[in-house]
């Protein structure tokens, strides 16, 4: 997923392009799951604390059009698409259908158990599994932010910059 306002994200470029009013994109199409990094280091603390040893743990957190933030930021600007750079996703995906076969299910993650001999799976009681063919997409995410979530995200990062 995303880091809101790390090195690399998109944000800072979207507020420098929307001052003359022409920001660039790539795909209209394009969707990304976004975390703050505070929510992504209490996560990583939590996964340490939790951990039993070769799980990988992927949060529960919205997803975001890339052209929705872009509005956010820059209403009024005209957006010049650039294209998909190579290597760049269309989308993002944390839980692949064949990930899911042996992931459980929490209220506000996922852990994707290891395939290894010694793994016990009463390591996650409480967990549920996944359907067949389930995958934890940035595109099919329930969960989306909404522009006004969108706006506070960009407000907030530019008072702590």
């Amino acid at each position: 997923g995303t880091v809101v306002g790390s090195r690399g994200s998109v944000i800072p470029l979207f507020l420098e392009q929307a001052k003359p009013r022409k920001v660039t994109g790539t795909d209209e199409r394009m969707t990304r799951f976004w975390i703050t990094l505070d929510q992504g280091s209490r996560f990583v603390i939590r996964g340490i604390e939790q951990m039993h040893g070769g799980e990988v743990f992927i949060p529960k957190v919205p997803s975001v059009n890339i052209m929705r933030l872009v509005e956010a930021i820059a209403p009024d600007a005209e957006v010049e698409y650039t294209g998909i750079r190579p290597g760049e996703k269309l989308q993002e995906v944390l839980v692949s259908a064949e990930e899911a076969r042996h992931t459980m299910e929490f209220e506000d993650m996922f852990v994707i158990e290891p395939i290894h001999p010694w793994w016990r799976h009463e390591n996650w009681e409480g967990g549920k599994p996944l359907p067949d063919g389930f995958q934890y997409a940035s595109h099919t995410n329930e969960e989306e932010l909404s522009p006004q979530e969108l706006q506070k995200m960009v407000a907030d990062l530019k008072l702590t910059a």
